[in-house]
């Protein structure tokens, strides 16, 4: 099914659920909307109309491309950019000094809301799980369980402890399988901690595997593999908190490693159109361009505006266009990779390719991973610059490698796999295995995988996250703020603090949970 079927159907069904719920985070406009269409109770009865709830979930994938334009500003190794002259995203430009607040809305409001709102409709799905049979119907429940999980761990990486509905159901504690109805807002809580959140999130995956396909039909759709790999990356993140954890993380990723359904692929193409759902591609956000966008519904969009937001300003090349200069990495990264790593080129788009107008703290270099190119604009719809078609890579084989190597050192694993997953990153890079570890004397294998990380993913929004749960951040901004130019503003990072971001006060007082959720702590 092609990805501009998702947003017709998913239009139909946003109209559905309104009419029998709320979310934790829409505005009061909801309960004044009149009924169209089905009333969202007297919904699925058939095959198709949960098929048609499943895309509806799906397609809210595509508005996490604010989560990612979000953290990856807040990371050491880029910095926000933007105007020069003036502070066009505030939101994203304090985030950049980690002087965020309660009352910075935009982006970061943006991903509570809409974060809740995905998990909303995939719990519209879960809610009538057993109101009619046919055919297959397991696997399209699977897929709303890893949505929910996807949708849940974006919030907990971001907001820590978040409120969630929970109930107990076989022994266990579970995320509760219905949409929160308009007034229950009042009664959902924090869960109690973020330890908590990730037992929440590794239940709801665990249920999906079971019955997930390895090669599902269509490629947006979700396979067991990227189940797995999520459930590795879970685990991994819930280690910092239980130790005991590392081993499971090992133990799923182990098999998505030995599946043998992904490899690495070709540098050279990886991130280009040719390169999307490829051997290295786990489970990857899909966008097309067949449809335009505009600014009064930026989640309605079917494509990524992350090109446009990373493309030089007032740009004048031959394969890049314009855009408006924000993601800019550091001089720090850019010397990151040593002499020889093909990779430095892939992610960095450096000086001399073209003129273009100095961002805010101009580094003189660009993220190149997702830029919008004068082919991409040729076949665009619309004016607004907000819906390219470039895809998001969220799992890919490499970093289920690294994960992999990481969780190996950190538990009672095979320091001979973990040595193993690094060289075959570290070969790709160089072409060549005359790079393997260990390498210019570097003799601490699990801080060899962590630098590995940072040139591997850099731009592509993981590496705020793993600073947090390495508990490395706050040396890593102090680095960053000991060779910075003079002139760039400081990070002020604090610890006990800047580790999770602030729930948005207006978020807050909508669900009357000033008191009864409270902050994030030191905010």
């Amino acid at each position: 099914m092609k990805t501009h079927i998702i947003k017709k159907y998913s239009k139909i069904l946003a109209l559905t659920i309104v009419l029998g719920s709320t979310l934790i985070g829409c505005d009061d406009f909801i309960n004044d909307l009149e009924p169209v269409g089905a009333v969202s109770d007297e919904y699925f009865n058939s095959e198709e109309e949960y098929d048609k709830a499943l895309i509806g979930a799906y397609d809210m994938l595509q508005s996490t491309y604010v989560n990612i334009l979000t953290i990856t500003g807040a990371a050491d190794d880029i910095i926000v950019g933007g105007d020069a002259n003036n502070y066009d995203q505030p939101t994203l430009q304090r985030i950049d000094k980690m002087d965020q607040t309660p009352a910075d809305n935009n982006q970061l409001r943006d991903v509570w809301k809409f974060m809740y709102a995905a998990m909303g409709r995939a719990n519209y799905i879960l809610e009538f799980k057993d109101k009619t049979e046919f055919e297959g119907k397991d696997e399209v429940i699977a897929q709303a369980y890893f949505l929910r999980a996807y949708f849940t761990f974006e919030l907990a990486k971001f907001f820590g402890d978040i409120p969630l509905a929970v109930e107990q159901r076989d022994g266990v504690s579970r995320i509760q399988d219905k949409r929160i109805r308009i007034g229950e807002q009042y009664d959902v809580n924090r869960v109690g901690s973020v330890a908590k959140v990730y037992a929440l999130i590794e239940e709801d995956l665990k249920e999906a595997i079971t019955n997930l396909p390895v090669t599902p039909n269509e490629k947006y759709q979700i396979s067991k593999g990227a189940a797995q790999a999520l459930l590795g990356k879970v685990y991994l993140y819930h280690g910092t908190y239980d130790v005991t954890q590392f081993d499971n993380a090992a133990t799923q990723l182990n098999i998505v490693i030995n599946s043998g359904e992904y490899s690495l692929a070709d540098l050279s193409t990886l991130f280009e159109k040719s390169g999307e759902n490829g051997v290295e591609s786990v489970f990857e956000v899909q966008y097309t361009s067949v449809e335009g966008a505009g600014w009064d519904c930026i989640q309605c969009s079917e494509g990524n505006y992350l090109p446009q937001n990373n493309a030089p300003r007032d740009f004048t090349g031959a394969v890049y266009k314009a855009g408006w200069g924000f993601s800019l990495p550091t001089q720090q990264l850019y010397d990151a990779f040593e002499n020889g790593d093909q990779r430095r080129d892939i992610t960095i788009l450096a000086p001399g390719v073209g003129e273009y107008t100095p961002s805010r703290e101009n580094t003189g270099y660009f993220s190149k991973k997702y830029l919008p190119t004068q082919e991409n604009e040729s076949t665009r719809a619309g004016s607004d610059p907000l819906n390219y078609e470039n895809n998001y890579r969220a799992i890919r084989y490499a970093d289920v490698l690294l994960m992999a190597a990481e969780a190996e050192v950190q538990s009672s694993g095979s320091i001979a796999n973990a040595t193993a997953y690094l060289n075959l990153v570290r070969a790709r890079a160089f072409g060549n295995n005359t790079h393997d570890y260990p390498y210019n004397g570097e003799s601490d294998l699990l801080e060899a995988i962590y630098k590995e990380r940072r040139v591997e993913l850099a731009g592509e929004g993981h590496r705020f996250f793993d600073l947090v749960r390495t508990e490395k951040a706050s040396q890593a901004f102090a680095n960053y703020n000991a060779t910075k130019p003079a002139d760039f503003g400081e990070i002020t990072f604090q610890e006990n603090k800047n580790e999770v971001f602030p729930i948005p006060l207006v978020e807050l007082e909508l669900a009357n949970a000033v008191t009864r959720w409270g902050q994030n702590p030191n905010y």
